[in-house]
């Protein structure tokens, strides 16, 4: 099946979504000019230097049945995902060219939804959130200048649901494997008075998981109100989320992945009678509420402009049964944030000539705190103290001015500018009780520029160059308080050609980084990925997409990425000293990454499509080490859309069916990787001591569902 793959990826791409490279955004006529502005300074069209693919509603819709919104964009260029539950329901991450969820830059409506202190993006707190998603566009490398923390491998640009002219009720359940239950109601009033519309959607998602007891109880909320009037319109929504999940960050070890791959170690504790058990609420429990205003206006026939707030709080904690020294308490790892976001574009639009300017200011203020809720055998620890206090403010302010120029038919110019300024202060102690007091200022300055050469409407040409610099995050600061913000220069090259059937684009990219933050493939107590300055190092690839109608019943569309990703000089302690193992694989970076996806549409109602995904070898650490790989894999999934034709009593119902992993590849898409020196096997030598775990993916699973739409 790989050399399969392989042979044909070079010919044809794309995804299972079926868009063609550096295609616009189709959206109704009527509402295009006001709807985009939301989105529209920091998304590029198909004339910028810039690698990108837009997602629409119906693209997430074929197989949209409860598994998070990373899941969902899996067959796209360079994109590996993974799920600790092993089956797409609660915790899911995506690395796009191997780069870390904390280089991805994600907005909503142009409101960034990275986590301003980890920099990441927790999609569990808005579970089914995909169902709310108008339409998505994906850009790799640095990309275009967007609102908060630059992108350094992808950024992720979501518009939500439009105003829709028409009032309408709908209903989506599905079920599937490992008792996966999902549950969505949506509606929509239509245009009242020609000027008000109001529609939300309610969900609730239940899954056991593929894991042991790595559970998912997932609510989630979307409400808007829209107001508008001739070149005017007012957006306020709240969206949000309330997850409860089993901890299954924990992975399993080598020897437990042979003989019980399901294992799942989180919540173990020996009771008084020696016997083994589980804590039955070993949970993540958090709730995350976001309120955005937006005003758009049509200032005239070459203005726009956008003004937008945001306000997100988040509540919640890690629970946690704790043994030490023969003492057993249970403790509650506190968050308790908020999230200022205030964002301004105005846009200038010619014939030849696009400006976009933007502003955008934000403040989070997060306070993080731990209470013992039980104790036994504990002399020194009472129930309800706080044994750890904490506080981080980080204000980042950031200014971009970006403009396209047409010079004749054939050649367009790309220049991008952002100035960025982030302040980042903490008090108190880490869940470690350790003192923890920082004071940091960055100022970054962030370039880009490009060409465009259009040979005819068939054949175009680019390329660009891009500088993003980025800061660490706090944990990066708890595990080394002399870390030091990674920069990027970042080259592309791209050709995209299409004739009559038949589509293909290429990419070729080279990243240059300094001090890249890297991932060591250890993770905290808590699950979260521990990352370390690498000196330098440079990611370089080829990405190769294609599409290809066969007939008026067949297509076939594939992708692939072939990427070579080092470290110059990595040093590294091994039995007790400092080595320099100089050029080794940046971790999590597989050197080939491809998907082939072939749709048959049997008539007007029903298609079914076959997704083949491989990912290559790639390694949990920076060292090359044996013991850090993790194999290659290939997937085959199947998808089924069928809609029924003039239902009874109903304008629309489709009925939608996946299976994942059809021929039950027994696959590990993510883990970690540690090691400690044993000073006590030998008092007069330092052994290194290598460890690793394991998060493995659900073998054959499914899921099925019915959409009632009036």
């Amino acid at each position: 099946m790989k050399n399969l793959l392989l042979f044909l990826s070079i010919f044809v791409n794309s995804s299972i979504f079926s868009q063609e490279p550096n295609s616009t955004i189709d959206l109704p006529a009527e509402v295009q000019n006001l709807e985009e502005i939301l989105v529209s300074s920091i998304r590029v069209d198909k004339n910028a230097p810039i690698a990108f693919s837009n997602v629409t509603k119906d693209d997430l819709a074929k197989n949209n049945l409860g598994q998070d919104l990373p899941i969902l964009l899996n067959s796209l260029t360079s994109v590996v995902t993974t799920s600790d539950a092993g089956a797409g329901v609660g915790y899911t991450g995506i690395r796009i060219r191997g780069v870390n969820a904390q280089s991805t830059n994600i907005t909503i409506n142009g409101i960034p939804y990275n986590d301003a202190e980890s920099l990441g993006t927790f999609w569990v707190d808005l579970p089914d959130f995909a169902s709310s998603v108008e339409n998505l566009q994906v850009q790799r490398g640095v990309g275009t200048s967007t609102n908060g923390s630059s992108a350094f491998g992808a950024s992720i640009n979501i518009l939500t649901d439009l105003i829709s002219e028409k009032s309408y009720f709908e209903t989506s359940n599905s079920v599937g494997s490992y008792n996966t239950i999902k549950n969505t109601f949506k509606f929509s009033t239509g245009m009242l008075n020609d000027y008000f519309e109001f529609s939300g959607r309610l969900s609730k998602i239940d899954s056991d998981g593929y894991i042991d007891r790595a559970n998912s109880d997932l609510k989630s909320y979307f409400l808007q109100g829209t107001y508008k009037k001739n070149t005017t319109m007012i957006k306020a929504l709240s969206f949000g989320g309330h997850e409860i999940t089993y901890q299954a960050w924990n992975g399993i070890d080598g020897a437990t992945l042979e003989s019980d791959r399901t294992y799942n170690p989180s919540g173990m504790y020996i009771d008084q009678s020696g016997n083994v058990q589980f804590y039955n609420n070993e949970v993540d429990n958090y709730k995350q509420d976001h309120y955005q205003l937006h005003w758009s206006e049509i200032l005239n026939s070459s203005f726009t402009s956008n003004f937008s707030f945001n306000l997100t709080n988040g509540l919640g904690y890690y629970e946690q049964y704790k043994e030490n020294d023969n003492q057993d308490y249970i403790t509650r790892k506190w968050l308790d944030n908020q999230f200022i976001v205030a964002n301004y574009s105005l846009n200038y639009q010619s014939e030849k000539t696009s400006i976009n300017f933007g502003s955008s200011y934000s403040e989070y203020d997060g306070d993080h705190f731990g209470k013992v809720i039980w104790a036994q055998n504990s002399s020194n620890t009472e129930v309800g103290d706080r044994f750890y206090d904490g506080n981080g403010i980080k204000k980042d302010f950031s200014n971009y001015l970006k403009t396209t120029y047409q010079i004749n038919s054939n050649i367009s110019l790309y220049g991008d500018i952002q100035i960025r300024n982030v302040k980042y202060d903490t008090s108190g102690s880490t869940s470690d009780i350790l003192d923890f007091s920082l004071n940091k200022s960055y100022s970054f300055f962030n370039p880009k520029a490009g060409l465009n050469y259009a040979f005819n409407s068939d054949n175009n040409l680019y390329f660009s160059f891009a500088r993003a610099n980025r800061e660490p995050t706090r944990s990066d600061f708890e595990n080394n308080a002399d870390i030091q913000p990674e920069k990027l220069n970042d080259l592309e090259l791209g050709w995209n050609f299409s004739k009559n059937n038949f589509l293909i684009s290429t990419n070729f990219y080279y990243m240059q980084y300094e001090n890249q933050l890297v991932l060591t493939g250890s993770i905290d107590d808590v699950g979260n990925p521990v990352r370390q300055n690498s000196g330098e190092s440079h990611r370089m690839g080829l990405e190769i997409e294609s599409s290809f109608t066969i007939s008026n019943k067949f297509s076939l569309s594939a992708n692939s990425s072939f990427s070579q990703n080092k470290n110059k000089n990595f040093v590294t302690s091994l039995n007790g000293e400092l080595i320099n193992l100089g050029r080794t694989n940046i971790s999590f970076s597989p050197n080939l990454i491809s998907s082939i996806n072939l749709l048959y549409s049997a008539n007007k109602n029903l298609d079914l499509s076959l997704l083949v995904k491989h990912v290559g070898d790639q390694y949990m650490s920076n060292t090359d080490s044996d013991f850090s790989k993790l194999d290659a894999y290939s997937t085959l999934d199947f998808n089924l859309n069928y809609n029924f034709k003039n239902p009874l009593f109903f304008n629309e119902i489709v009925l939608t069916a996946v299976v994942n992993n059809v021929l039950g590849i027994k696959y590990v898409s993510n883990g970690y990787y540690y090691t400690y020196d044993d000073t006590w096997s030998n008092p007069n030598s330092i052994t290194t001591i290598e460890g690793a775990g394991y998060y493995p993916q659900a073998t054959t699973n499914y899921l099925i569902g019915l959409k009632f739409k009036l």
